[in-house]
């Protein structure tokens, strides 16, 4: 499982032209689910997500979580996260989790996420989206669990 997550001051994802999700101040998730990952690992990640420290404290310094800072969580599913990039010219998602398999733990994931943080926003499982953000930094991390 991989979660590329970009601290930004704004996020949202349209679908066919319709806003359907958007934060303010937070961290939009691109997350990547591979074959073998499961709902062990999708806690795991989740816990990640609203402990990793990306955002100022007073000094300045990136001490604070998303939960600290109360900022939002724009949660969007990215197989192509899951692509192997190392031979040739195209990429190979043979490691990608099937796509029914997929929407299930992302949809765990994303209850579980709603359960826990007070803002959360997300994409459209399997949707063609347009996501825009204002990355605030930039700061950029890639997560695997």
């Amino acid at each position: 499982m991989k979660a590329l997550i970009q601290r930004v001051s704004s996020a949202r994802v349209e679908v066919a032209g319709e806003v359907v999700g958007d934060i303010g101040l937070g961290l939009l998730v691109l997350l990547g689910l591979d074959k073998g990952d499961d709902h062990a690992a999708a806690q795991r990640m989740l816990d990640k997500l609203l402990a990793y420290r990306v955002f100022a404290d007073e000094q300045g310094k990136m001490n604070s979580s998303v939960t600290d800072v109360s900022g939002g969580v724009l949660l969007i599913s990215q197989f192509t996260l899951s692509a192997d990039t190392r031979k040739g010219l195209r990429p190979s998602f043979s490691s990608a989790m099937p796509p029914a398999e997929a929407q299930l733990l992302y949809d765990a994931m994303l209850q579980a996420l709603v359960e826990r943080h007070t803002e959360v926003a997300s994409g459209q499982f399997g949707a063609d989206m347009q996501v825009s953000m204002t990355n605030d930094g930039p700061v950029t991390f890639m997560l695997e669990v």
